[in-house]
């Protein structure tokens, strides 16, 4: 039997393995989230959390669906999309929670296997990649008419500005995010009260517009619907929620306390079982 030969690990393979054995780098992406690297408070969590519902492509669609259906049928749709999202995200979210996993661990630990956390996974990326794309799209197009520079300069900009944010997981969005929110809240709420000082009429313009496909601003079932499968192409965003979800803290004896006092308080003691 010939001796095998030493083995030559190049220095890039070397990196490669060190990164891969860190699993702080990523905050365990993909993986079961330890009790000991879930220490987030509640507000941090809210905070990152809410960067990831608050992007620019929300009211593109938003605005879209207002456009071609008109206010009052998009606002049907969207209220009953938003209780098809809680329905559905409710008992996901409480489990992401209560064991820290992901949603590829969670698909796998409902019976679905190793099959179907593989599709989710896909769905998942897939959802990701397209809204990626739309907020590069809408961020490329910001830099080129606010430096001058050209449009394909911008989308590559926007491409890699963003490795270093997924590279280092939920803890540098979480900074980027606590660092720029009270000026993205100073934007938000700036444009509709410039709106409201230069042409007070606009709220009422916006509750009576009709839209394209309106019909003199009735409901419109069939106009419902169409404005719902749109909205409902925003269900996938659960799995990004949960990504944040599964680093709260463990549940505690202080906290079940802390709960069992408050249903007392409430006169709800019928429902302390379900704690």
């Amino acid at each position: 039997m010939q001796p095998t030969g030493t083995q030559r690990i190049a220095k890039i393979r070397r990196d490669y393995n060190s990164w891969v054995a860190d699993e702080t780098l990523e905050d365990y992406a993909l993986r079961f989230t330890p009790k000991s690297f879930r220490k987030w408070s509640e507000f941090r969590i809210a905070n990152t959390a809410l960067g990831a519902v608050s992007f620019l492509a929300l009211e593109a669609i938003g605005g879209a669906l207002a456009i071609s259906y008109g206010f009052n049928n998009t606002l049907w749709a969207i209220i009953a999309i938003s209780l098809v999202i809680f329905l559905t995200g409710l008992p996901i979210s409480y489990y992401a929670a209560r064991y820290g996993v992901d949603m590829d661990l969670l698909t796998r630990g409902a019976g679905f296997g190793y099959i179907g956390s593989t599709i989710t996974s896909l769905i998942y990326a897939s959802f990701t990649f397209l809204f990626f794309a739309l907020e590069a799209a809408i961020m490329a197009l910001a830099l080129e008419l606010y430096f001058d520079i050209p449009l394909a300069l911008a989308y590559v900009i926007c491409s890699i500005i963003i490795i270093p944010l997924v590279t280092y997981g939920i803890t540098l969005i979480n900074r980027l995010q606590l660092w720029t929110q009270p000026m993205w809240i100073v934007l938000l709420f700036l444009p509709y009260v410039f709106v409201m000082l230069k042409n007070p009429e606009a709220l009422s313009d916006l509750t009576g517009f009709v839209g394209r496909e309106g019909e003199a601003g009735r409901f419109n079932l069939l106009h419902f619907g169409a404005a719902c499968t749109v909205a409902l192409a925003l269900v996938t965003q659960i799995g990004e929620q949960v990504d944040y979800l599964r680093f709260l803290p463990a549940k505690t004896r202080a906290f079940v306390d802390f709960v069992v006092e408050h249903f007392r308080r409430a006169g709800l003691a019928g429902q302390l079982s379900a704690v």
